[in-house]
């Protein structure tokens, strides 16, 4: 290959990421835009407050864990259905570890018990080619059982003890630091508390990441940036790439495949695990079996949703996060809500069918449930307590339901490799 074609090759790849990241710059503007306008015309404070965007940070940011390593693991070329268990393995890990030896132990120990879920997954997949679905949905009913059992097995005689629950919980934990930076907190307060449009919508958020803020939380979002850099900006990010693309193209040019969809599978058992860590240690005052409650498979859609990239997967873990977060919000926040929800159908269905992406068909079944959405706030003054409750996983099935023609996963995911199979 010429020089000249490889600076044409890097150009036209530096051009794409580019325009990815002006996408993301103007998603976050235009929802930001069309978030204050809601709250400003349905007055729904409560849409963006600080405590709602501080509640969805906390409430996105194990979702997000779970997605990234479902992340790691496709694109590997391994399907890791099994991110609910080793988030489940993680909360335990975390609650045992932090009890006897701090919150920090607490998370490496959820980190751990994570990666083990991961080795399973791994085993059973990489090395003895069982269907990664079938993988995945065994090792989270084994988790789930595993850690109700070591629950009651290790902390019942210490919840008797010290008066903690029931034989299923352990709660009391010590928690990680949190950080709060004086002063710019206390002036975005106060920005936040005007209700200036656009204005205090920007302060809410300042408020929401500079008041009481975990150090754990700052972590997950420093991962992020990482595991972009890691799996696109190195060379062996590029190789574990390949075995997700083509194992056996890559094996022909020396790429241990094996090795590099092992590490891939434990990585994404280690950041569960964390996220397990996270809801047991700074989600909740402890930990409560099934405590993970479906979040592994958010996770994994928020993945899917986010195309397998670090950009989308984190846009898609914070609407996850944040119509999660709702369900413990006022209700009236989840009527206005659907004033967002049927304008975006309405403009996506409009633009699909001006651009004739996909079919007209698609646009068009795009508006007639965006003004479902603007006749159902128009017409009614509340939504029902138990549509509340189902708001994170109508999201999930609506979102997946819409992004589905626009996805591109690798194209060896889920495929079983054979070493050697290159021939």
């Amino acid at each position: 290959m010429s020089t000249t074609t490889v600076d044409q090759v890097r150009g036209d790849r530096e051009a794409r990421a580019q325009h990815r990241t002006r996408t993301y710059y103007l998603i976050a503007l235009a929802a930001l835009v069309s978030i204050a306008a809601v709250r400003v015309i349905a007055d729904a404070q409560e849409i963006d407050s600080p405590g709602s965007l501080r509640a969805a940070i906390v409430a996105t940011c194990p979702i997000l864990l779970a997605a990234l390593g479902g992340l790691w693991s496709e694109r590997a070329g391994v399907v890791n259905i099994g991110l609910e268990g080793q988030m489940l393995l993680g909360t335990w890990g975390a609650a045992f570890f932090t009890y006897w030896y701090g919150p920090y132990v607490g998370l490496l120990g959820a980190i751990l018990f994570g990666m083990l879920g991961g080795l399973i997954h791994a085993l059973a997949t990489v090395t003895f080619g069982v269907d990664h679905i079938v993988s995945g949905v065994a090792l989270n009913v084994i988790a789930l059982g595993l850690t109700t059992f070591l629950a009651e097995a290790y902390f019942a005689d210490l919840n008797s003890e010290f008066g903690h629950g029931g034989a299923q919980q352990l709660t009391g934990l010590k928690k990680p630091d949190s950080v709060t930076i004086p002063g710019l907190s206390t002036a975005a307060t106060d920005l936040a508390d005007k209700h200036w449009f656009v204005i205090s919508d920007v302060a809410s958020l300042v408020t929401a990441v500079t008041t009481k803020v975990s150090i754990v939380t700052f972590l997950v979002f420093a991962l992020v940036a990482l595991t972009g850099y890691v799996l696109w900006r190195t060379r062996f990010g590029l190789r574990l790439r390949s075995c997700g693309e083509n194992p056996q193209a890559a094996e022909s040019l020396g790429v241990n495949v094996i090795r590099h969809k092992y590490v891939a599978v434990l990585i994404s058992g280690g950041f569960a695990g964390l996220g397990g860590g996270y809801l047991a240690l700074v989600s909740s005052p402890g930990f409560h079996t099934n405590q993970a409650n479906g979040r592994g498979y958010i996770g994994l859609a928020a993945m899917i949703f986010g195309n397998w990239r670090p950009g989308g997967v984190l846009l898609g873990s914070g609407m996850f996060g944040y119509t999660d977060s709702l369900r413990l919000r006022d209700p009236s926040t989840i009527h206005a809500l659907l004033l967002l929800v049927g304008f975006w159908l309405v403009v996506l269905g409009a633009y699909r069918i001006w651009k004739r992406k996909g079919s007209a068909s698609s646009g068009i079944v795009l508006g007639v449930f965006g003004l479902l959405f603007l006749a159902w706030y128009f017409l009614t003054d509340e939504v029902p307590t138990d549509f509340t409750s189902m708001t994170p996983y109508l999201a999930t099935l609506l979102v997946l339901a819409f992004a589905a023609q626009r996805l591109r996963m690798p194209k060896a995911d889920g495929q079983i490799y054979r070493k050697g199979s290159a021939g």
